[in-house]
């Protein structure tokens, strides 16, 4: 159990995080026929970063987080995203299907995600990304594609990188990598097994994939530590001082994937929770940006 200064400090910045007021987005395109399965854009702010090139901007794709739970949706990234496009990016802002329809656990705590609809859709949202992003964002370089995600986000970050290792039998799986600069994951739950043993966001991850009677047979589909290496330039952002997804589990990630030949970037930041990654307020939040630009430029 944390203690209460650790626990204070957490609540702090958490609030500082959603303290900020929704941004609405400058273009909104559908990728399917429920009402969750929409992108916002963000075009790149005039002049927002002197040190950005004139030429046309890098596209960062943003999932957020929330523990796959319908409550969070992608309004709370939206003071990220317009963040993101102040230094000069373009930015896409992806929505899908979530949790909480299901019975709530005995806390009140709603399911986790919906099997298979939460995979469907990240994967058809980054199918139509590149035509949708023609014509919301003609100002934006499909080229220069940077996918960034925090805390649940940050899972399906690395899992949409990494279709292309699905088993064979995947619905979602794709012939070559995806035509990406790099992938730059937020304190991601990125290893379930530990993430488990952790009891992160209230064993989130269990029941994305259906509770125990799923968990071992779906793994393989969804767990980005069993689906390496990818071959895309990856790097990870963890706070030491995260109580909702500890560093455990994106080291433990960095180590798989060492293992398995490939080089993943772990940045750890001393006294920084869960939220500040995401909260223009915060000094990480420049952190971030800066892991992103060092990929998309």
């Amino acid at each position: 159990m944390p203690d209460d200064a650790a626990a204070a400090r957490a609540a702090a910045e958490e609030e500082s995080a959603f303290s900020h007021p929704p941004v609405d987005p400058d273009v909104t395109a559908a990728y399917g026929d429920h009402p969750d399965q929409v992108i916002d854009f963000y075009a790149p702010r005039p002049g927002s970063d002197p040190a950005a090139p004139a030429s046309s901007a890098p596209l960062v794709v943003v999932l957020h987080g929330g523990a796959w739970r319908a409550r969070y949706d992608r309004r709370h990234i939206t003071p990220f995203a317009d963040y993101l496009a102040r230094r000069g990016f373009a930015v896409a802002n992806v929505e899908y299907r979530r949790g909480g329809q299901g019975p709530e656990d005995a806390d009140g705590t709603p399911p986790a995600g919906r099997w298979p609809d939460t995979f469907d859709d990240v994967a058809a949202a980054l199918d139509a990304l590149p035509a949708l992003v023609r014509e919301a964002l003609p100002q934006a370089d499909p080229r220069r594609t940077v996918l960034t995600g925090h805390s649940a986000g940050g899972h399906l970050a690395l899992w949409a990188a990494a279709r292309h290792v699905l088993p064979a039998d995947a619905p979602w799986r794709t012939e070559g990598p995806a035509p990406l600069r790099g992938v730059v994951a937020l304190a991601p739950i990125a290893d379930f097994e530990v993430a488990e043993k952790l009891a992160v966001c209230a064993h989130a991850s269990l029941q994305l994939l259906g509770g125990q009677d799923g968990f071992a047979g779906r793994r393989p589909y969804a767990d980005p530590v069993l689906l390496l290496p990818t071959g895309i330039a990856t790097t990870l952002v963890q706070g030491r001082a995260d109580l909702e997804v500890p560093q455990l589990v994106a080291e433990s990630y960095a180590e798989a994937a060492a293992k398995a030949g490939e080089v993943v970037g772990l940045t750890l930041l001393a006294d920084v929770g869960h939220f500040p990654l995401i909260d223009p307020a915060a000094d990480a939040c420049a952190v971030v940006a800066e892991e992103i630009a060092q990929l998309a430029w």
